[in-house]
């Protein structure tokens, strides 16, 4: 009787360490991508630095002033490569890392679960990279151009041995940024922008698996005011103009992936009144 027990014990373990085994390798690979991607970051992350300060040596450009970032502390040159090299090293091992993703979730997936998943994989490397777009071309020009517009008095350098031609009896307020916090900034912004396009992914994915439904997310909407607030304003420099760029950006996700929802609702209700499992009044 014990032997039986023991060995009952033994088949109910074996899937358990088997999967185990399958999620160290899939994390194995994931993180091995994003060494990779990281190192090949490095390699380049001078030319990854020259496109991150392209909107604000453009927002500079337009009021006649020289692009340029200083460097804070003697250390700080490097910090920023290896800053660079996480951020671009996370970016490049995304799409590596969601496959892995979908190799440890599909064996335990039907057919039909796999077709369904299939497409929302797709699109959320392509919603990130949509959301760091928005980000980059539209978001960062107008935070930039607003918060250059508290610049006063001759907009030039203090070493600068023209600063004096002009000078007026005003105090001079001129930006001097730090390498470090720009980038801080606008991989923030990147970042915040690209994961909130995930939103319409992952609830179409949900309600394509029945956890939620569009009237469930249409009756919290209250709730998910407060919730996109807080994370505008965690994920965001403390400004009101960037919390409720994002928070707007978000929160008009949220309305469509309702509709998404909705119609995800529609197509299954329909596919089940074809196989007769649905009655046509429900």
């Amino acid at each position: 009787m014990a032997s039986q027990d023991v060995d009952e014990l033994d088949d109910s373990s074996a899937p358990l360490i088997e999967h185990l085994k399958e999620l160290r390798t899939r994390i194995i690979w994931s993180v091995l991508a994003f060494v990779v991607a990281m190192i090949l970051c490095y390699i380049v992350w001078n030319p990854i630095y020259n496109f991150l300060t392209q909107p604000i040596c453009a927002a500079l450009e337009e009021r006649g002033q020289e692009c340029g970032l200083i460097l804070l502390k003697l250390q700080e040159g490097f910090t920023v490569a290896i800053r660079i090299s996480f951020f671009g090293g996370f970016i490049l091992a995304f799409p590596v890392i969601g496959y892995q993703l979908w190799r440890f979730v599909a064996p335990g997936l039907y057919r039909s679960e796999k077709r369904a998943f299939l497409p929302f994989l797709v699109a959320s490397p392509l919603m990130f990279a949509l959301g760091a777009a928005f980000a980059y071309y539209i978001i960062l020009p107008m935070v930039f151009t607003f918060f250059l517009g508290f610049q006063q008095g001759p907009l030039a350098l203090p070493d600068d041995p023209d600063a004096t031609q002009g000078a007026t009896h005003l105090a001079g307020i001129v930006f001097q940024g730090s390498v470090s916090e720009y980038l801080n900034l606008t991989t923030r912004f990147i970042l915040a922008f690209g994961l909130s396009f995930q939103l319409p992914v992952a609830l179409a994915l949900m309600g394509r698996a029945g956890l939620v439904s569009a009237d469930t997310l249409a009756g919290t909407r209250r709730y998910a005011v407060v919730v996109i607030l807080t994370l505008a304003a965690c994920l965001t420099p403390p400004d009101v103009g960037s919390q409720l760029v994002l928070f707007s950006v978000i929160y008009g996700l949220y309305e469509i992936s309702i509709q998404i929802v909705r119609r995800i609702e529609k197509k299954r209700d329909a596919e089940l009144r074809a196989e007769g499992l649905l009655d046509e009044g429900e």
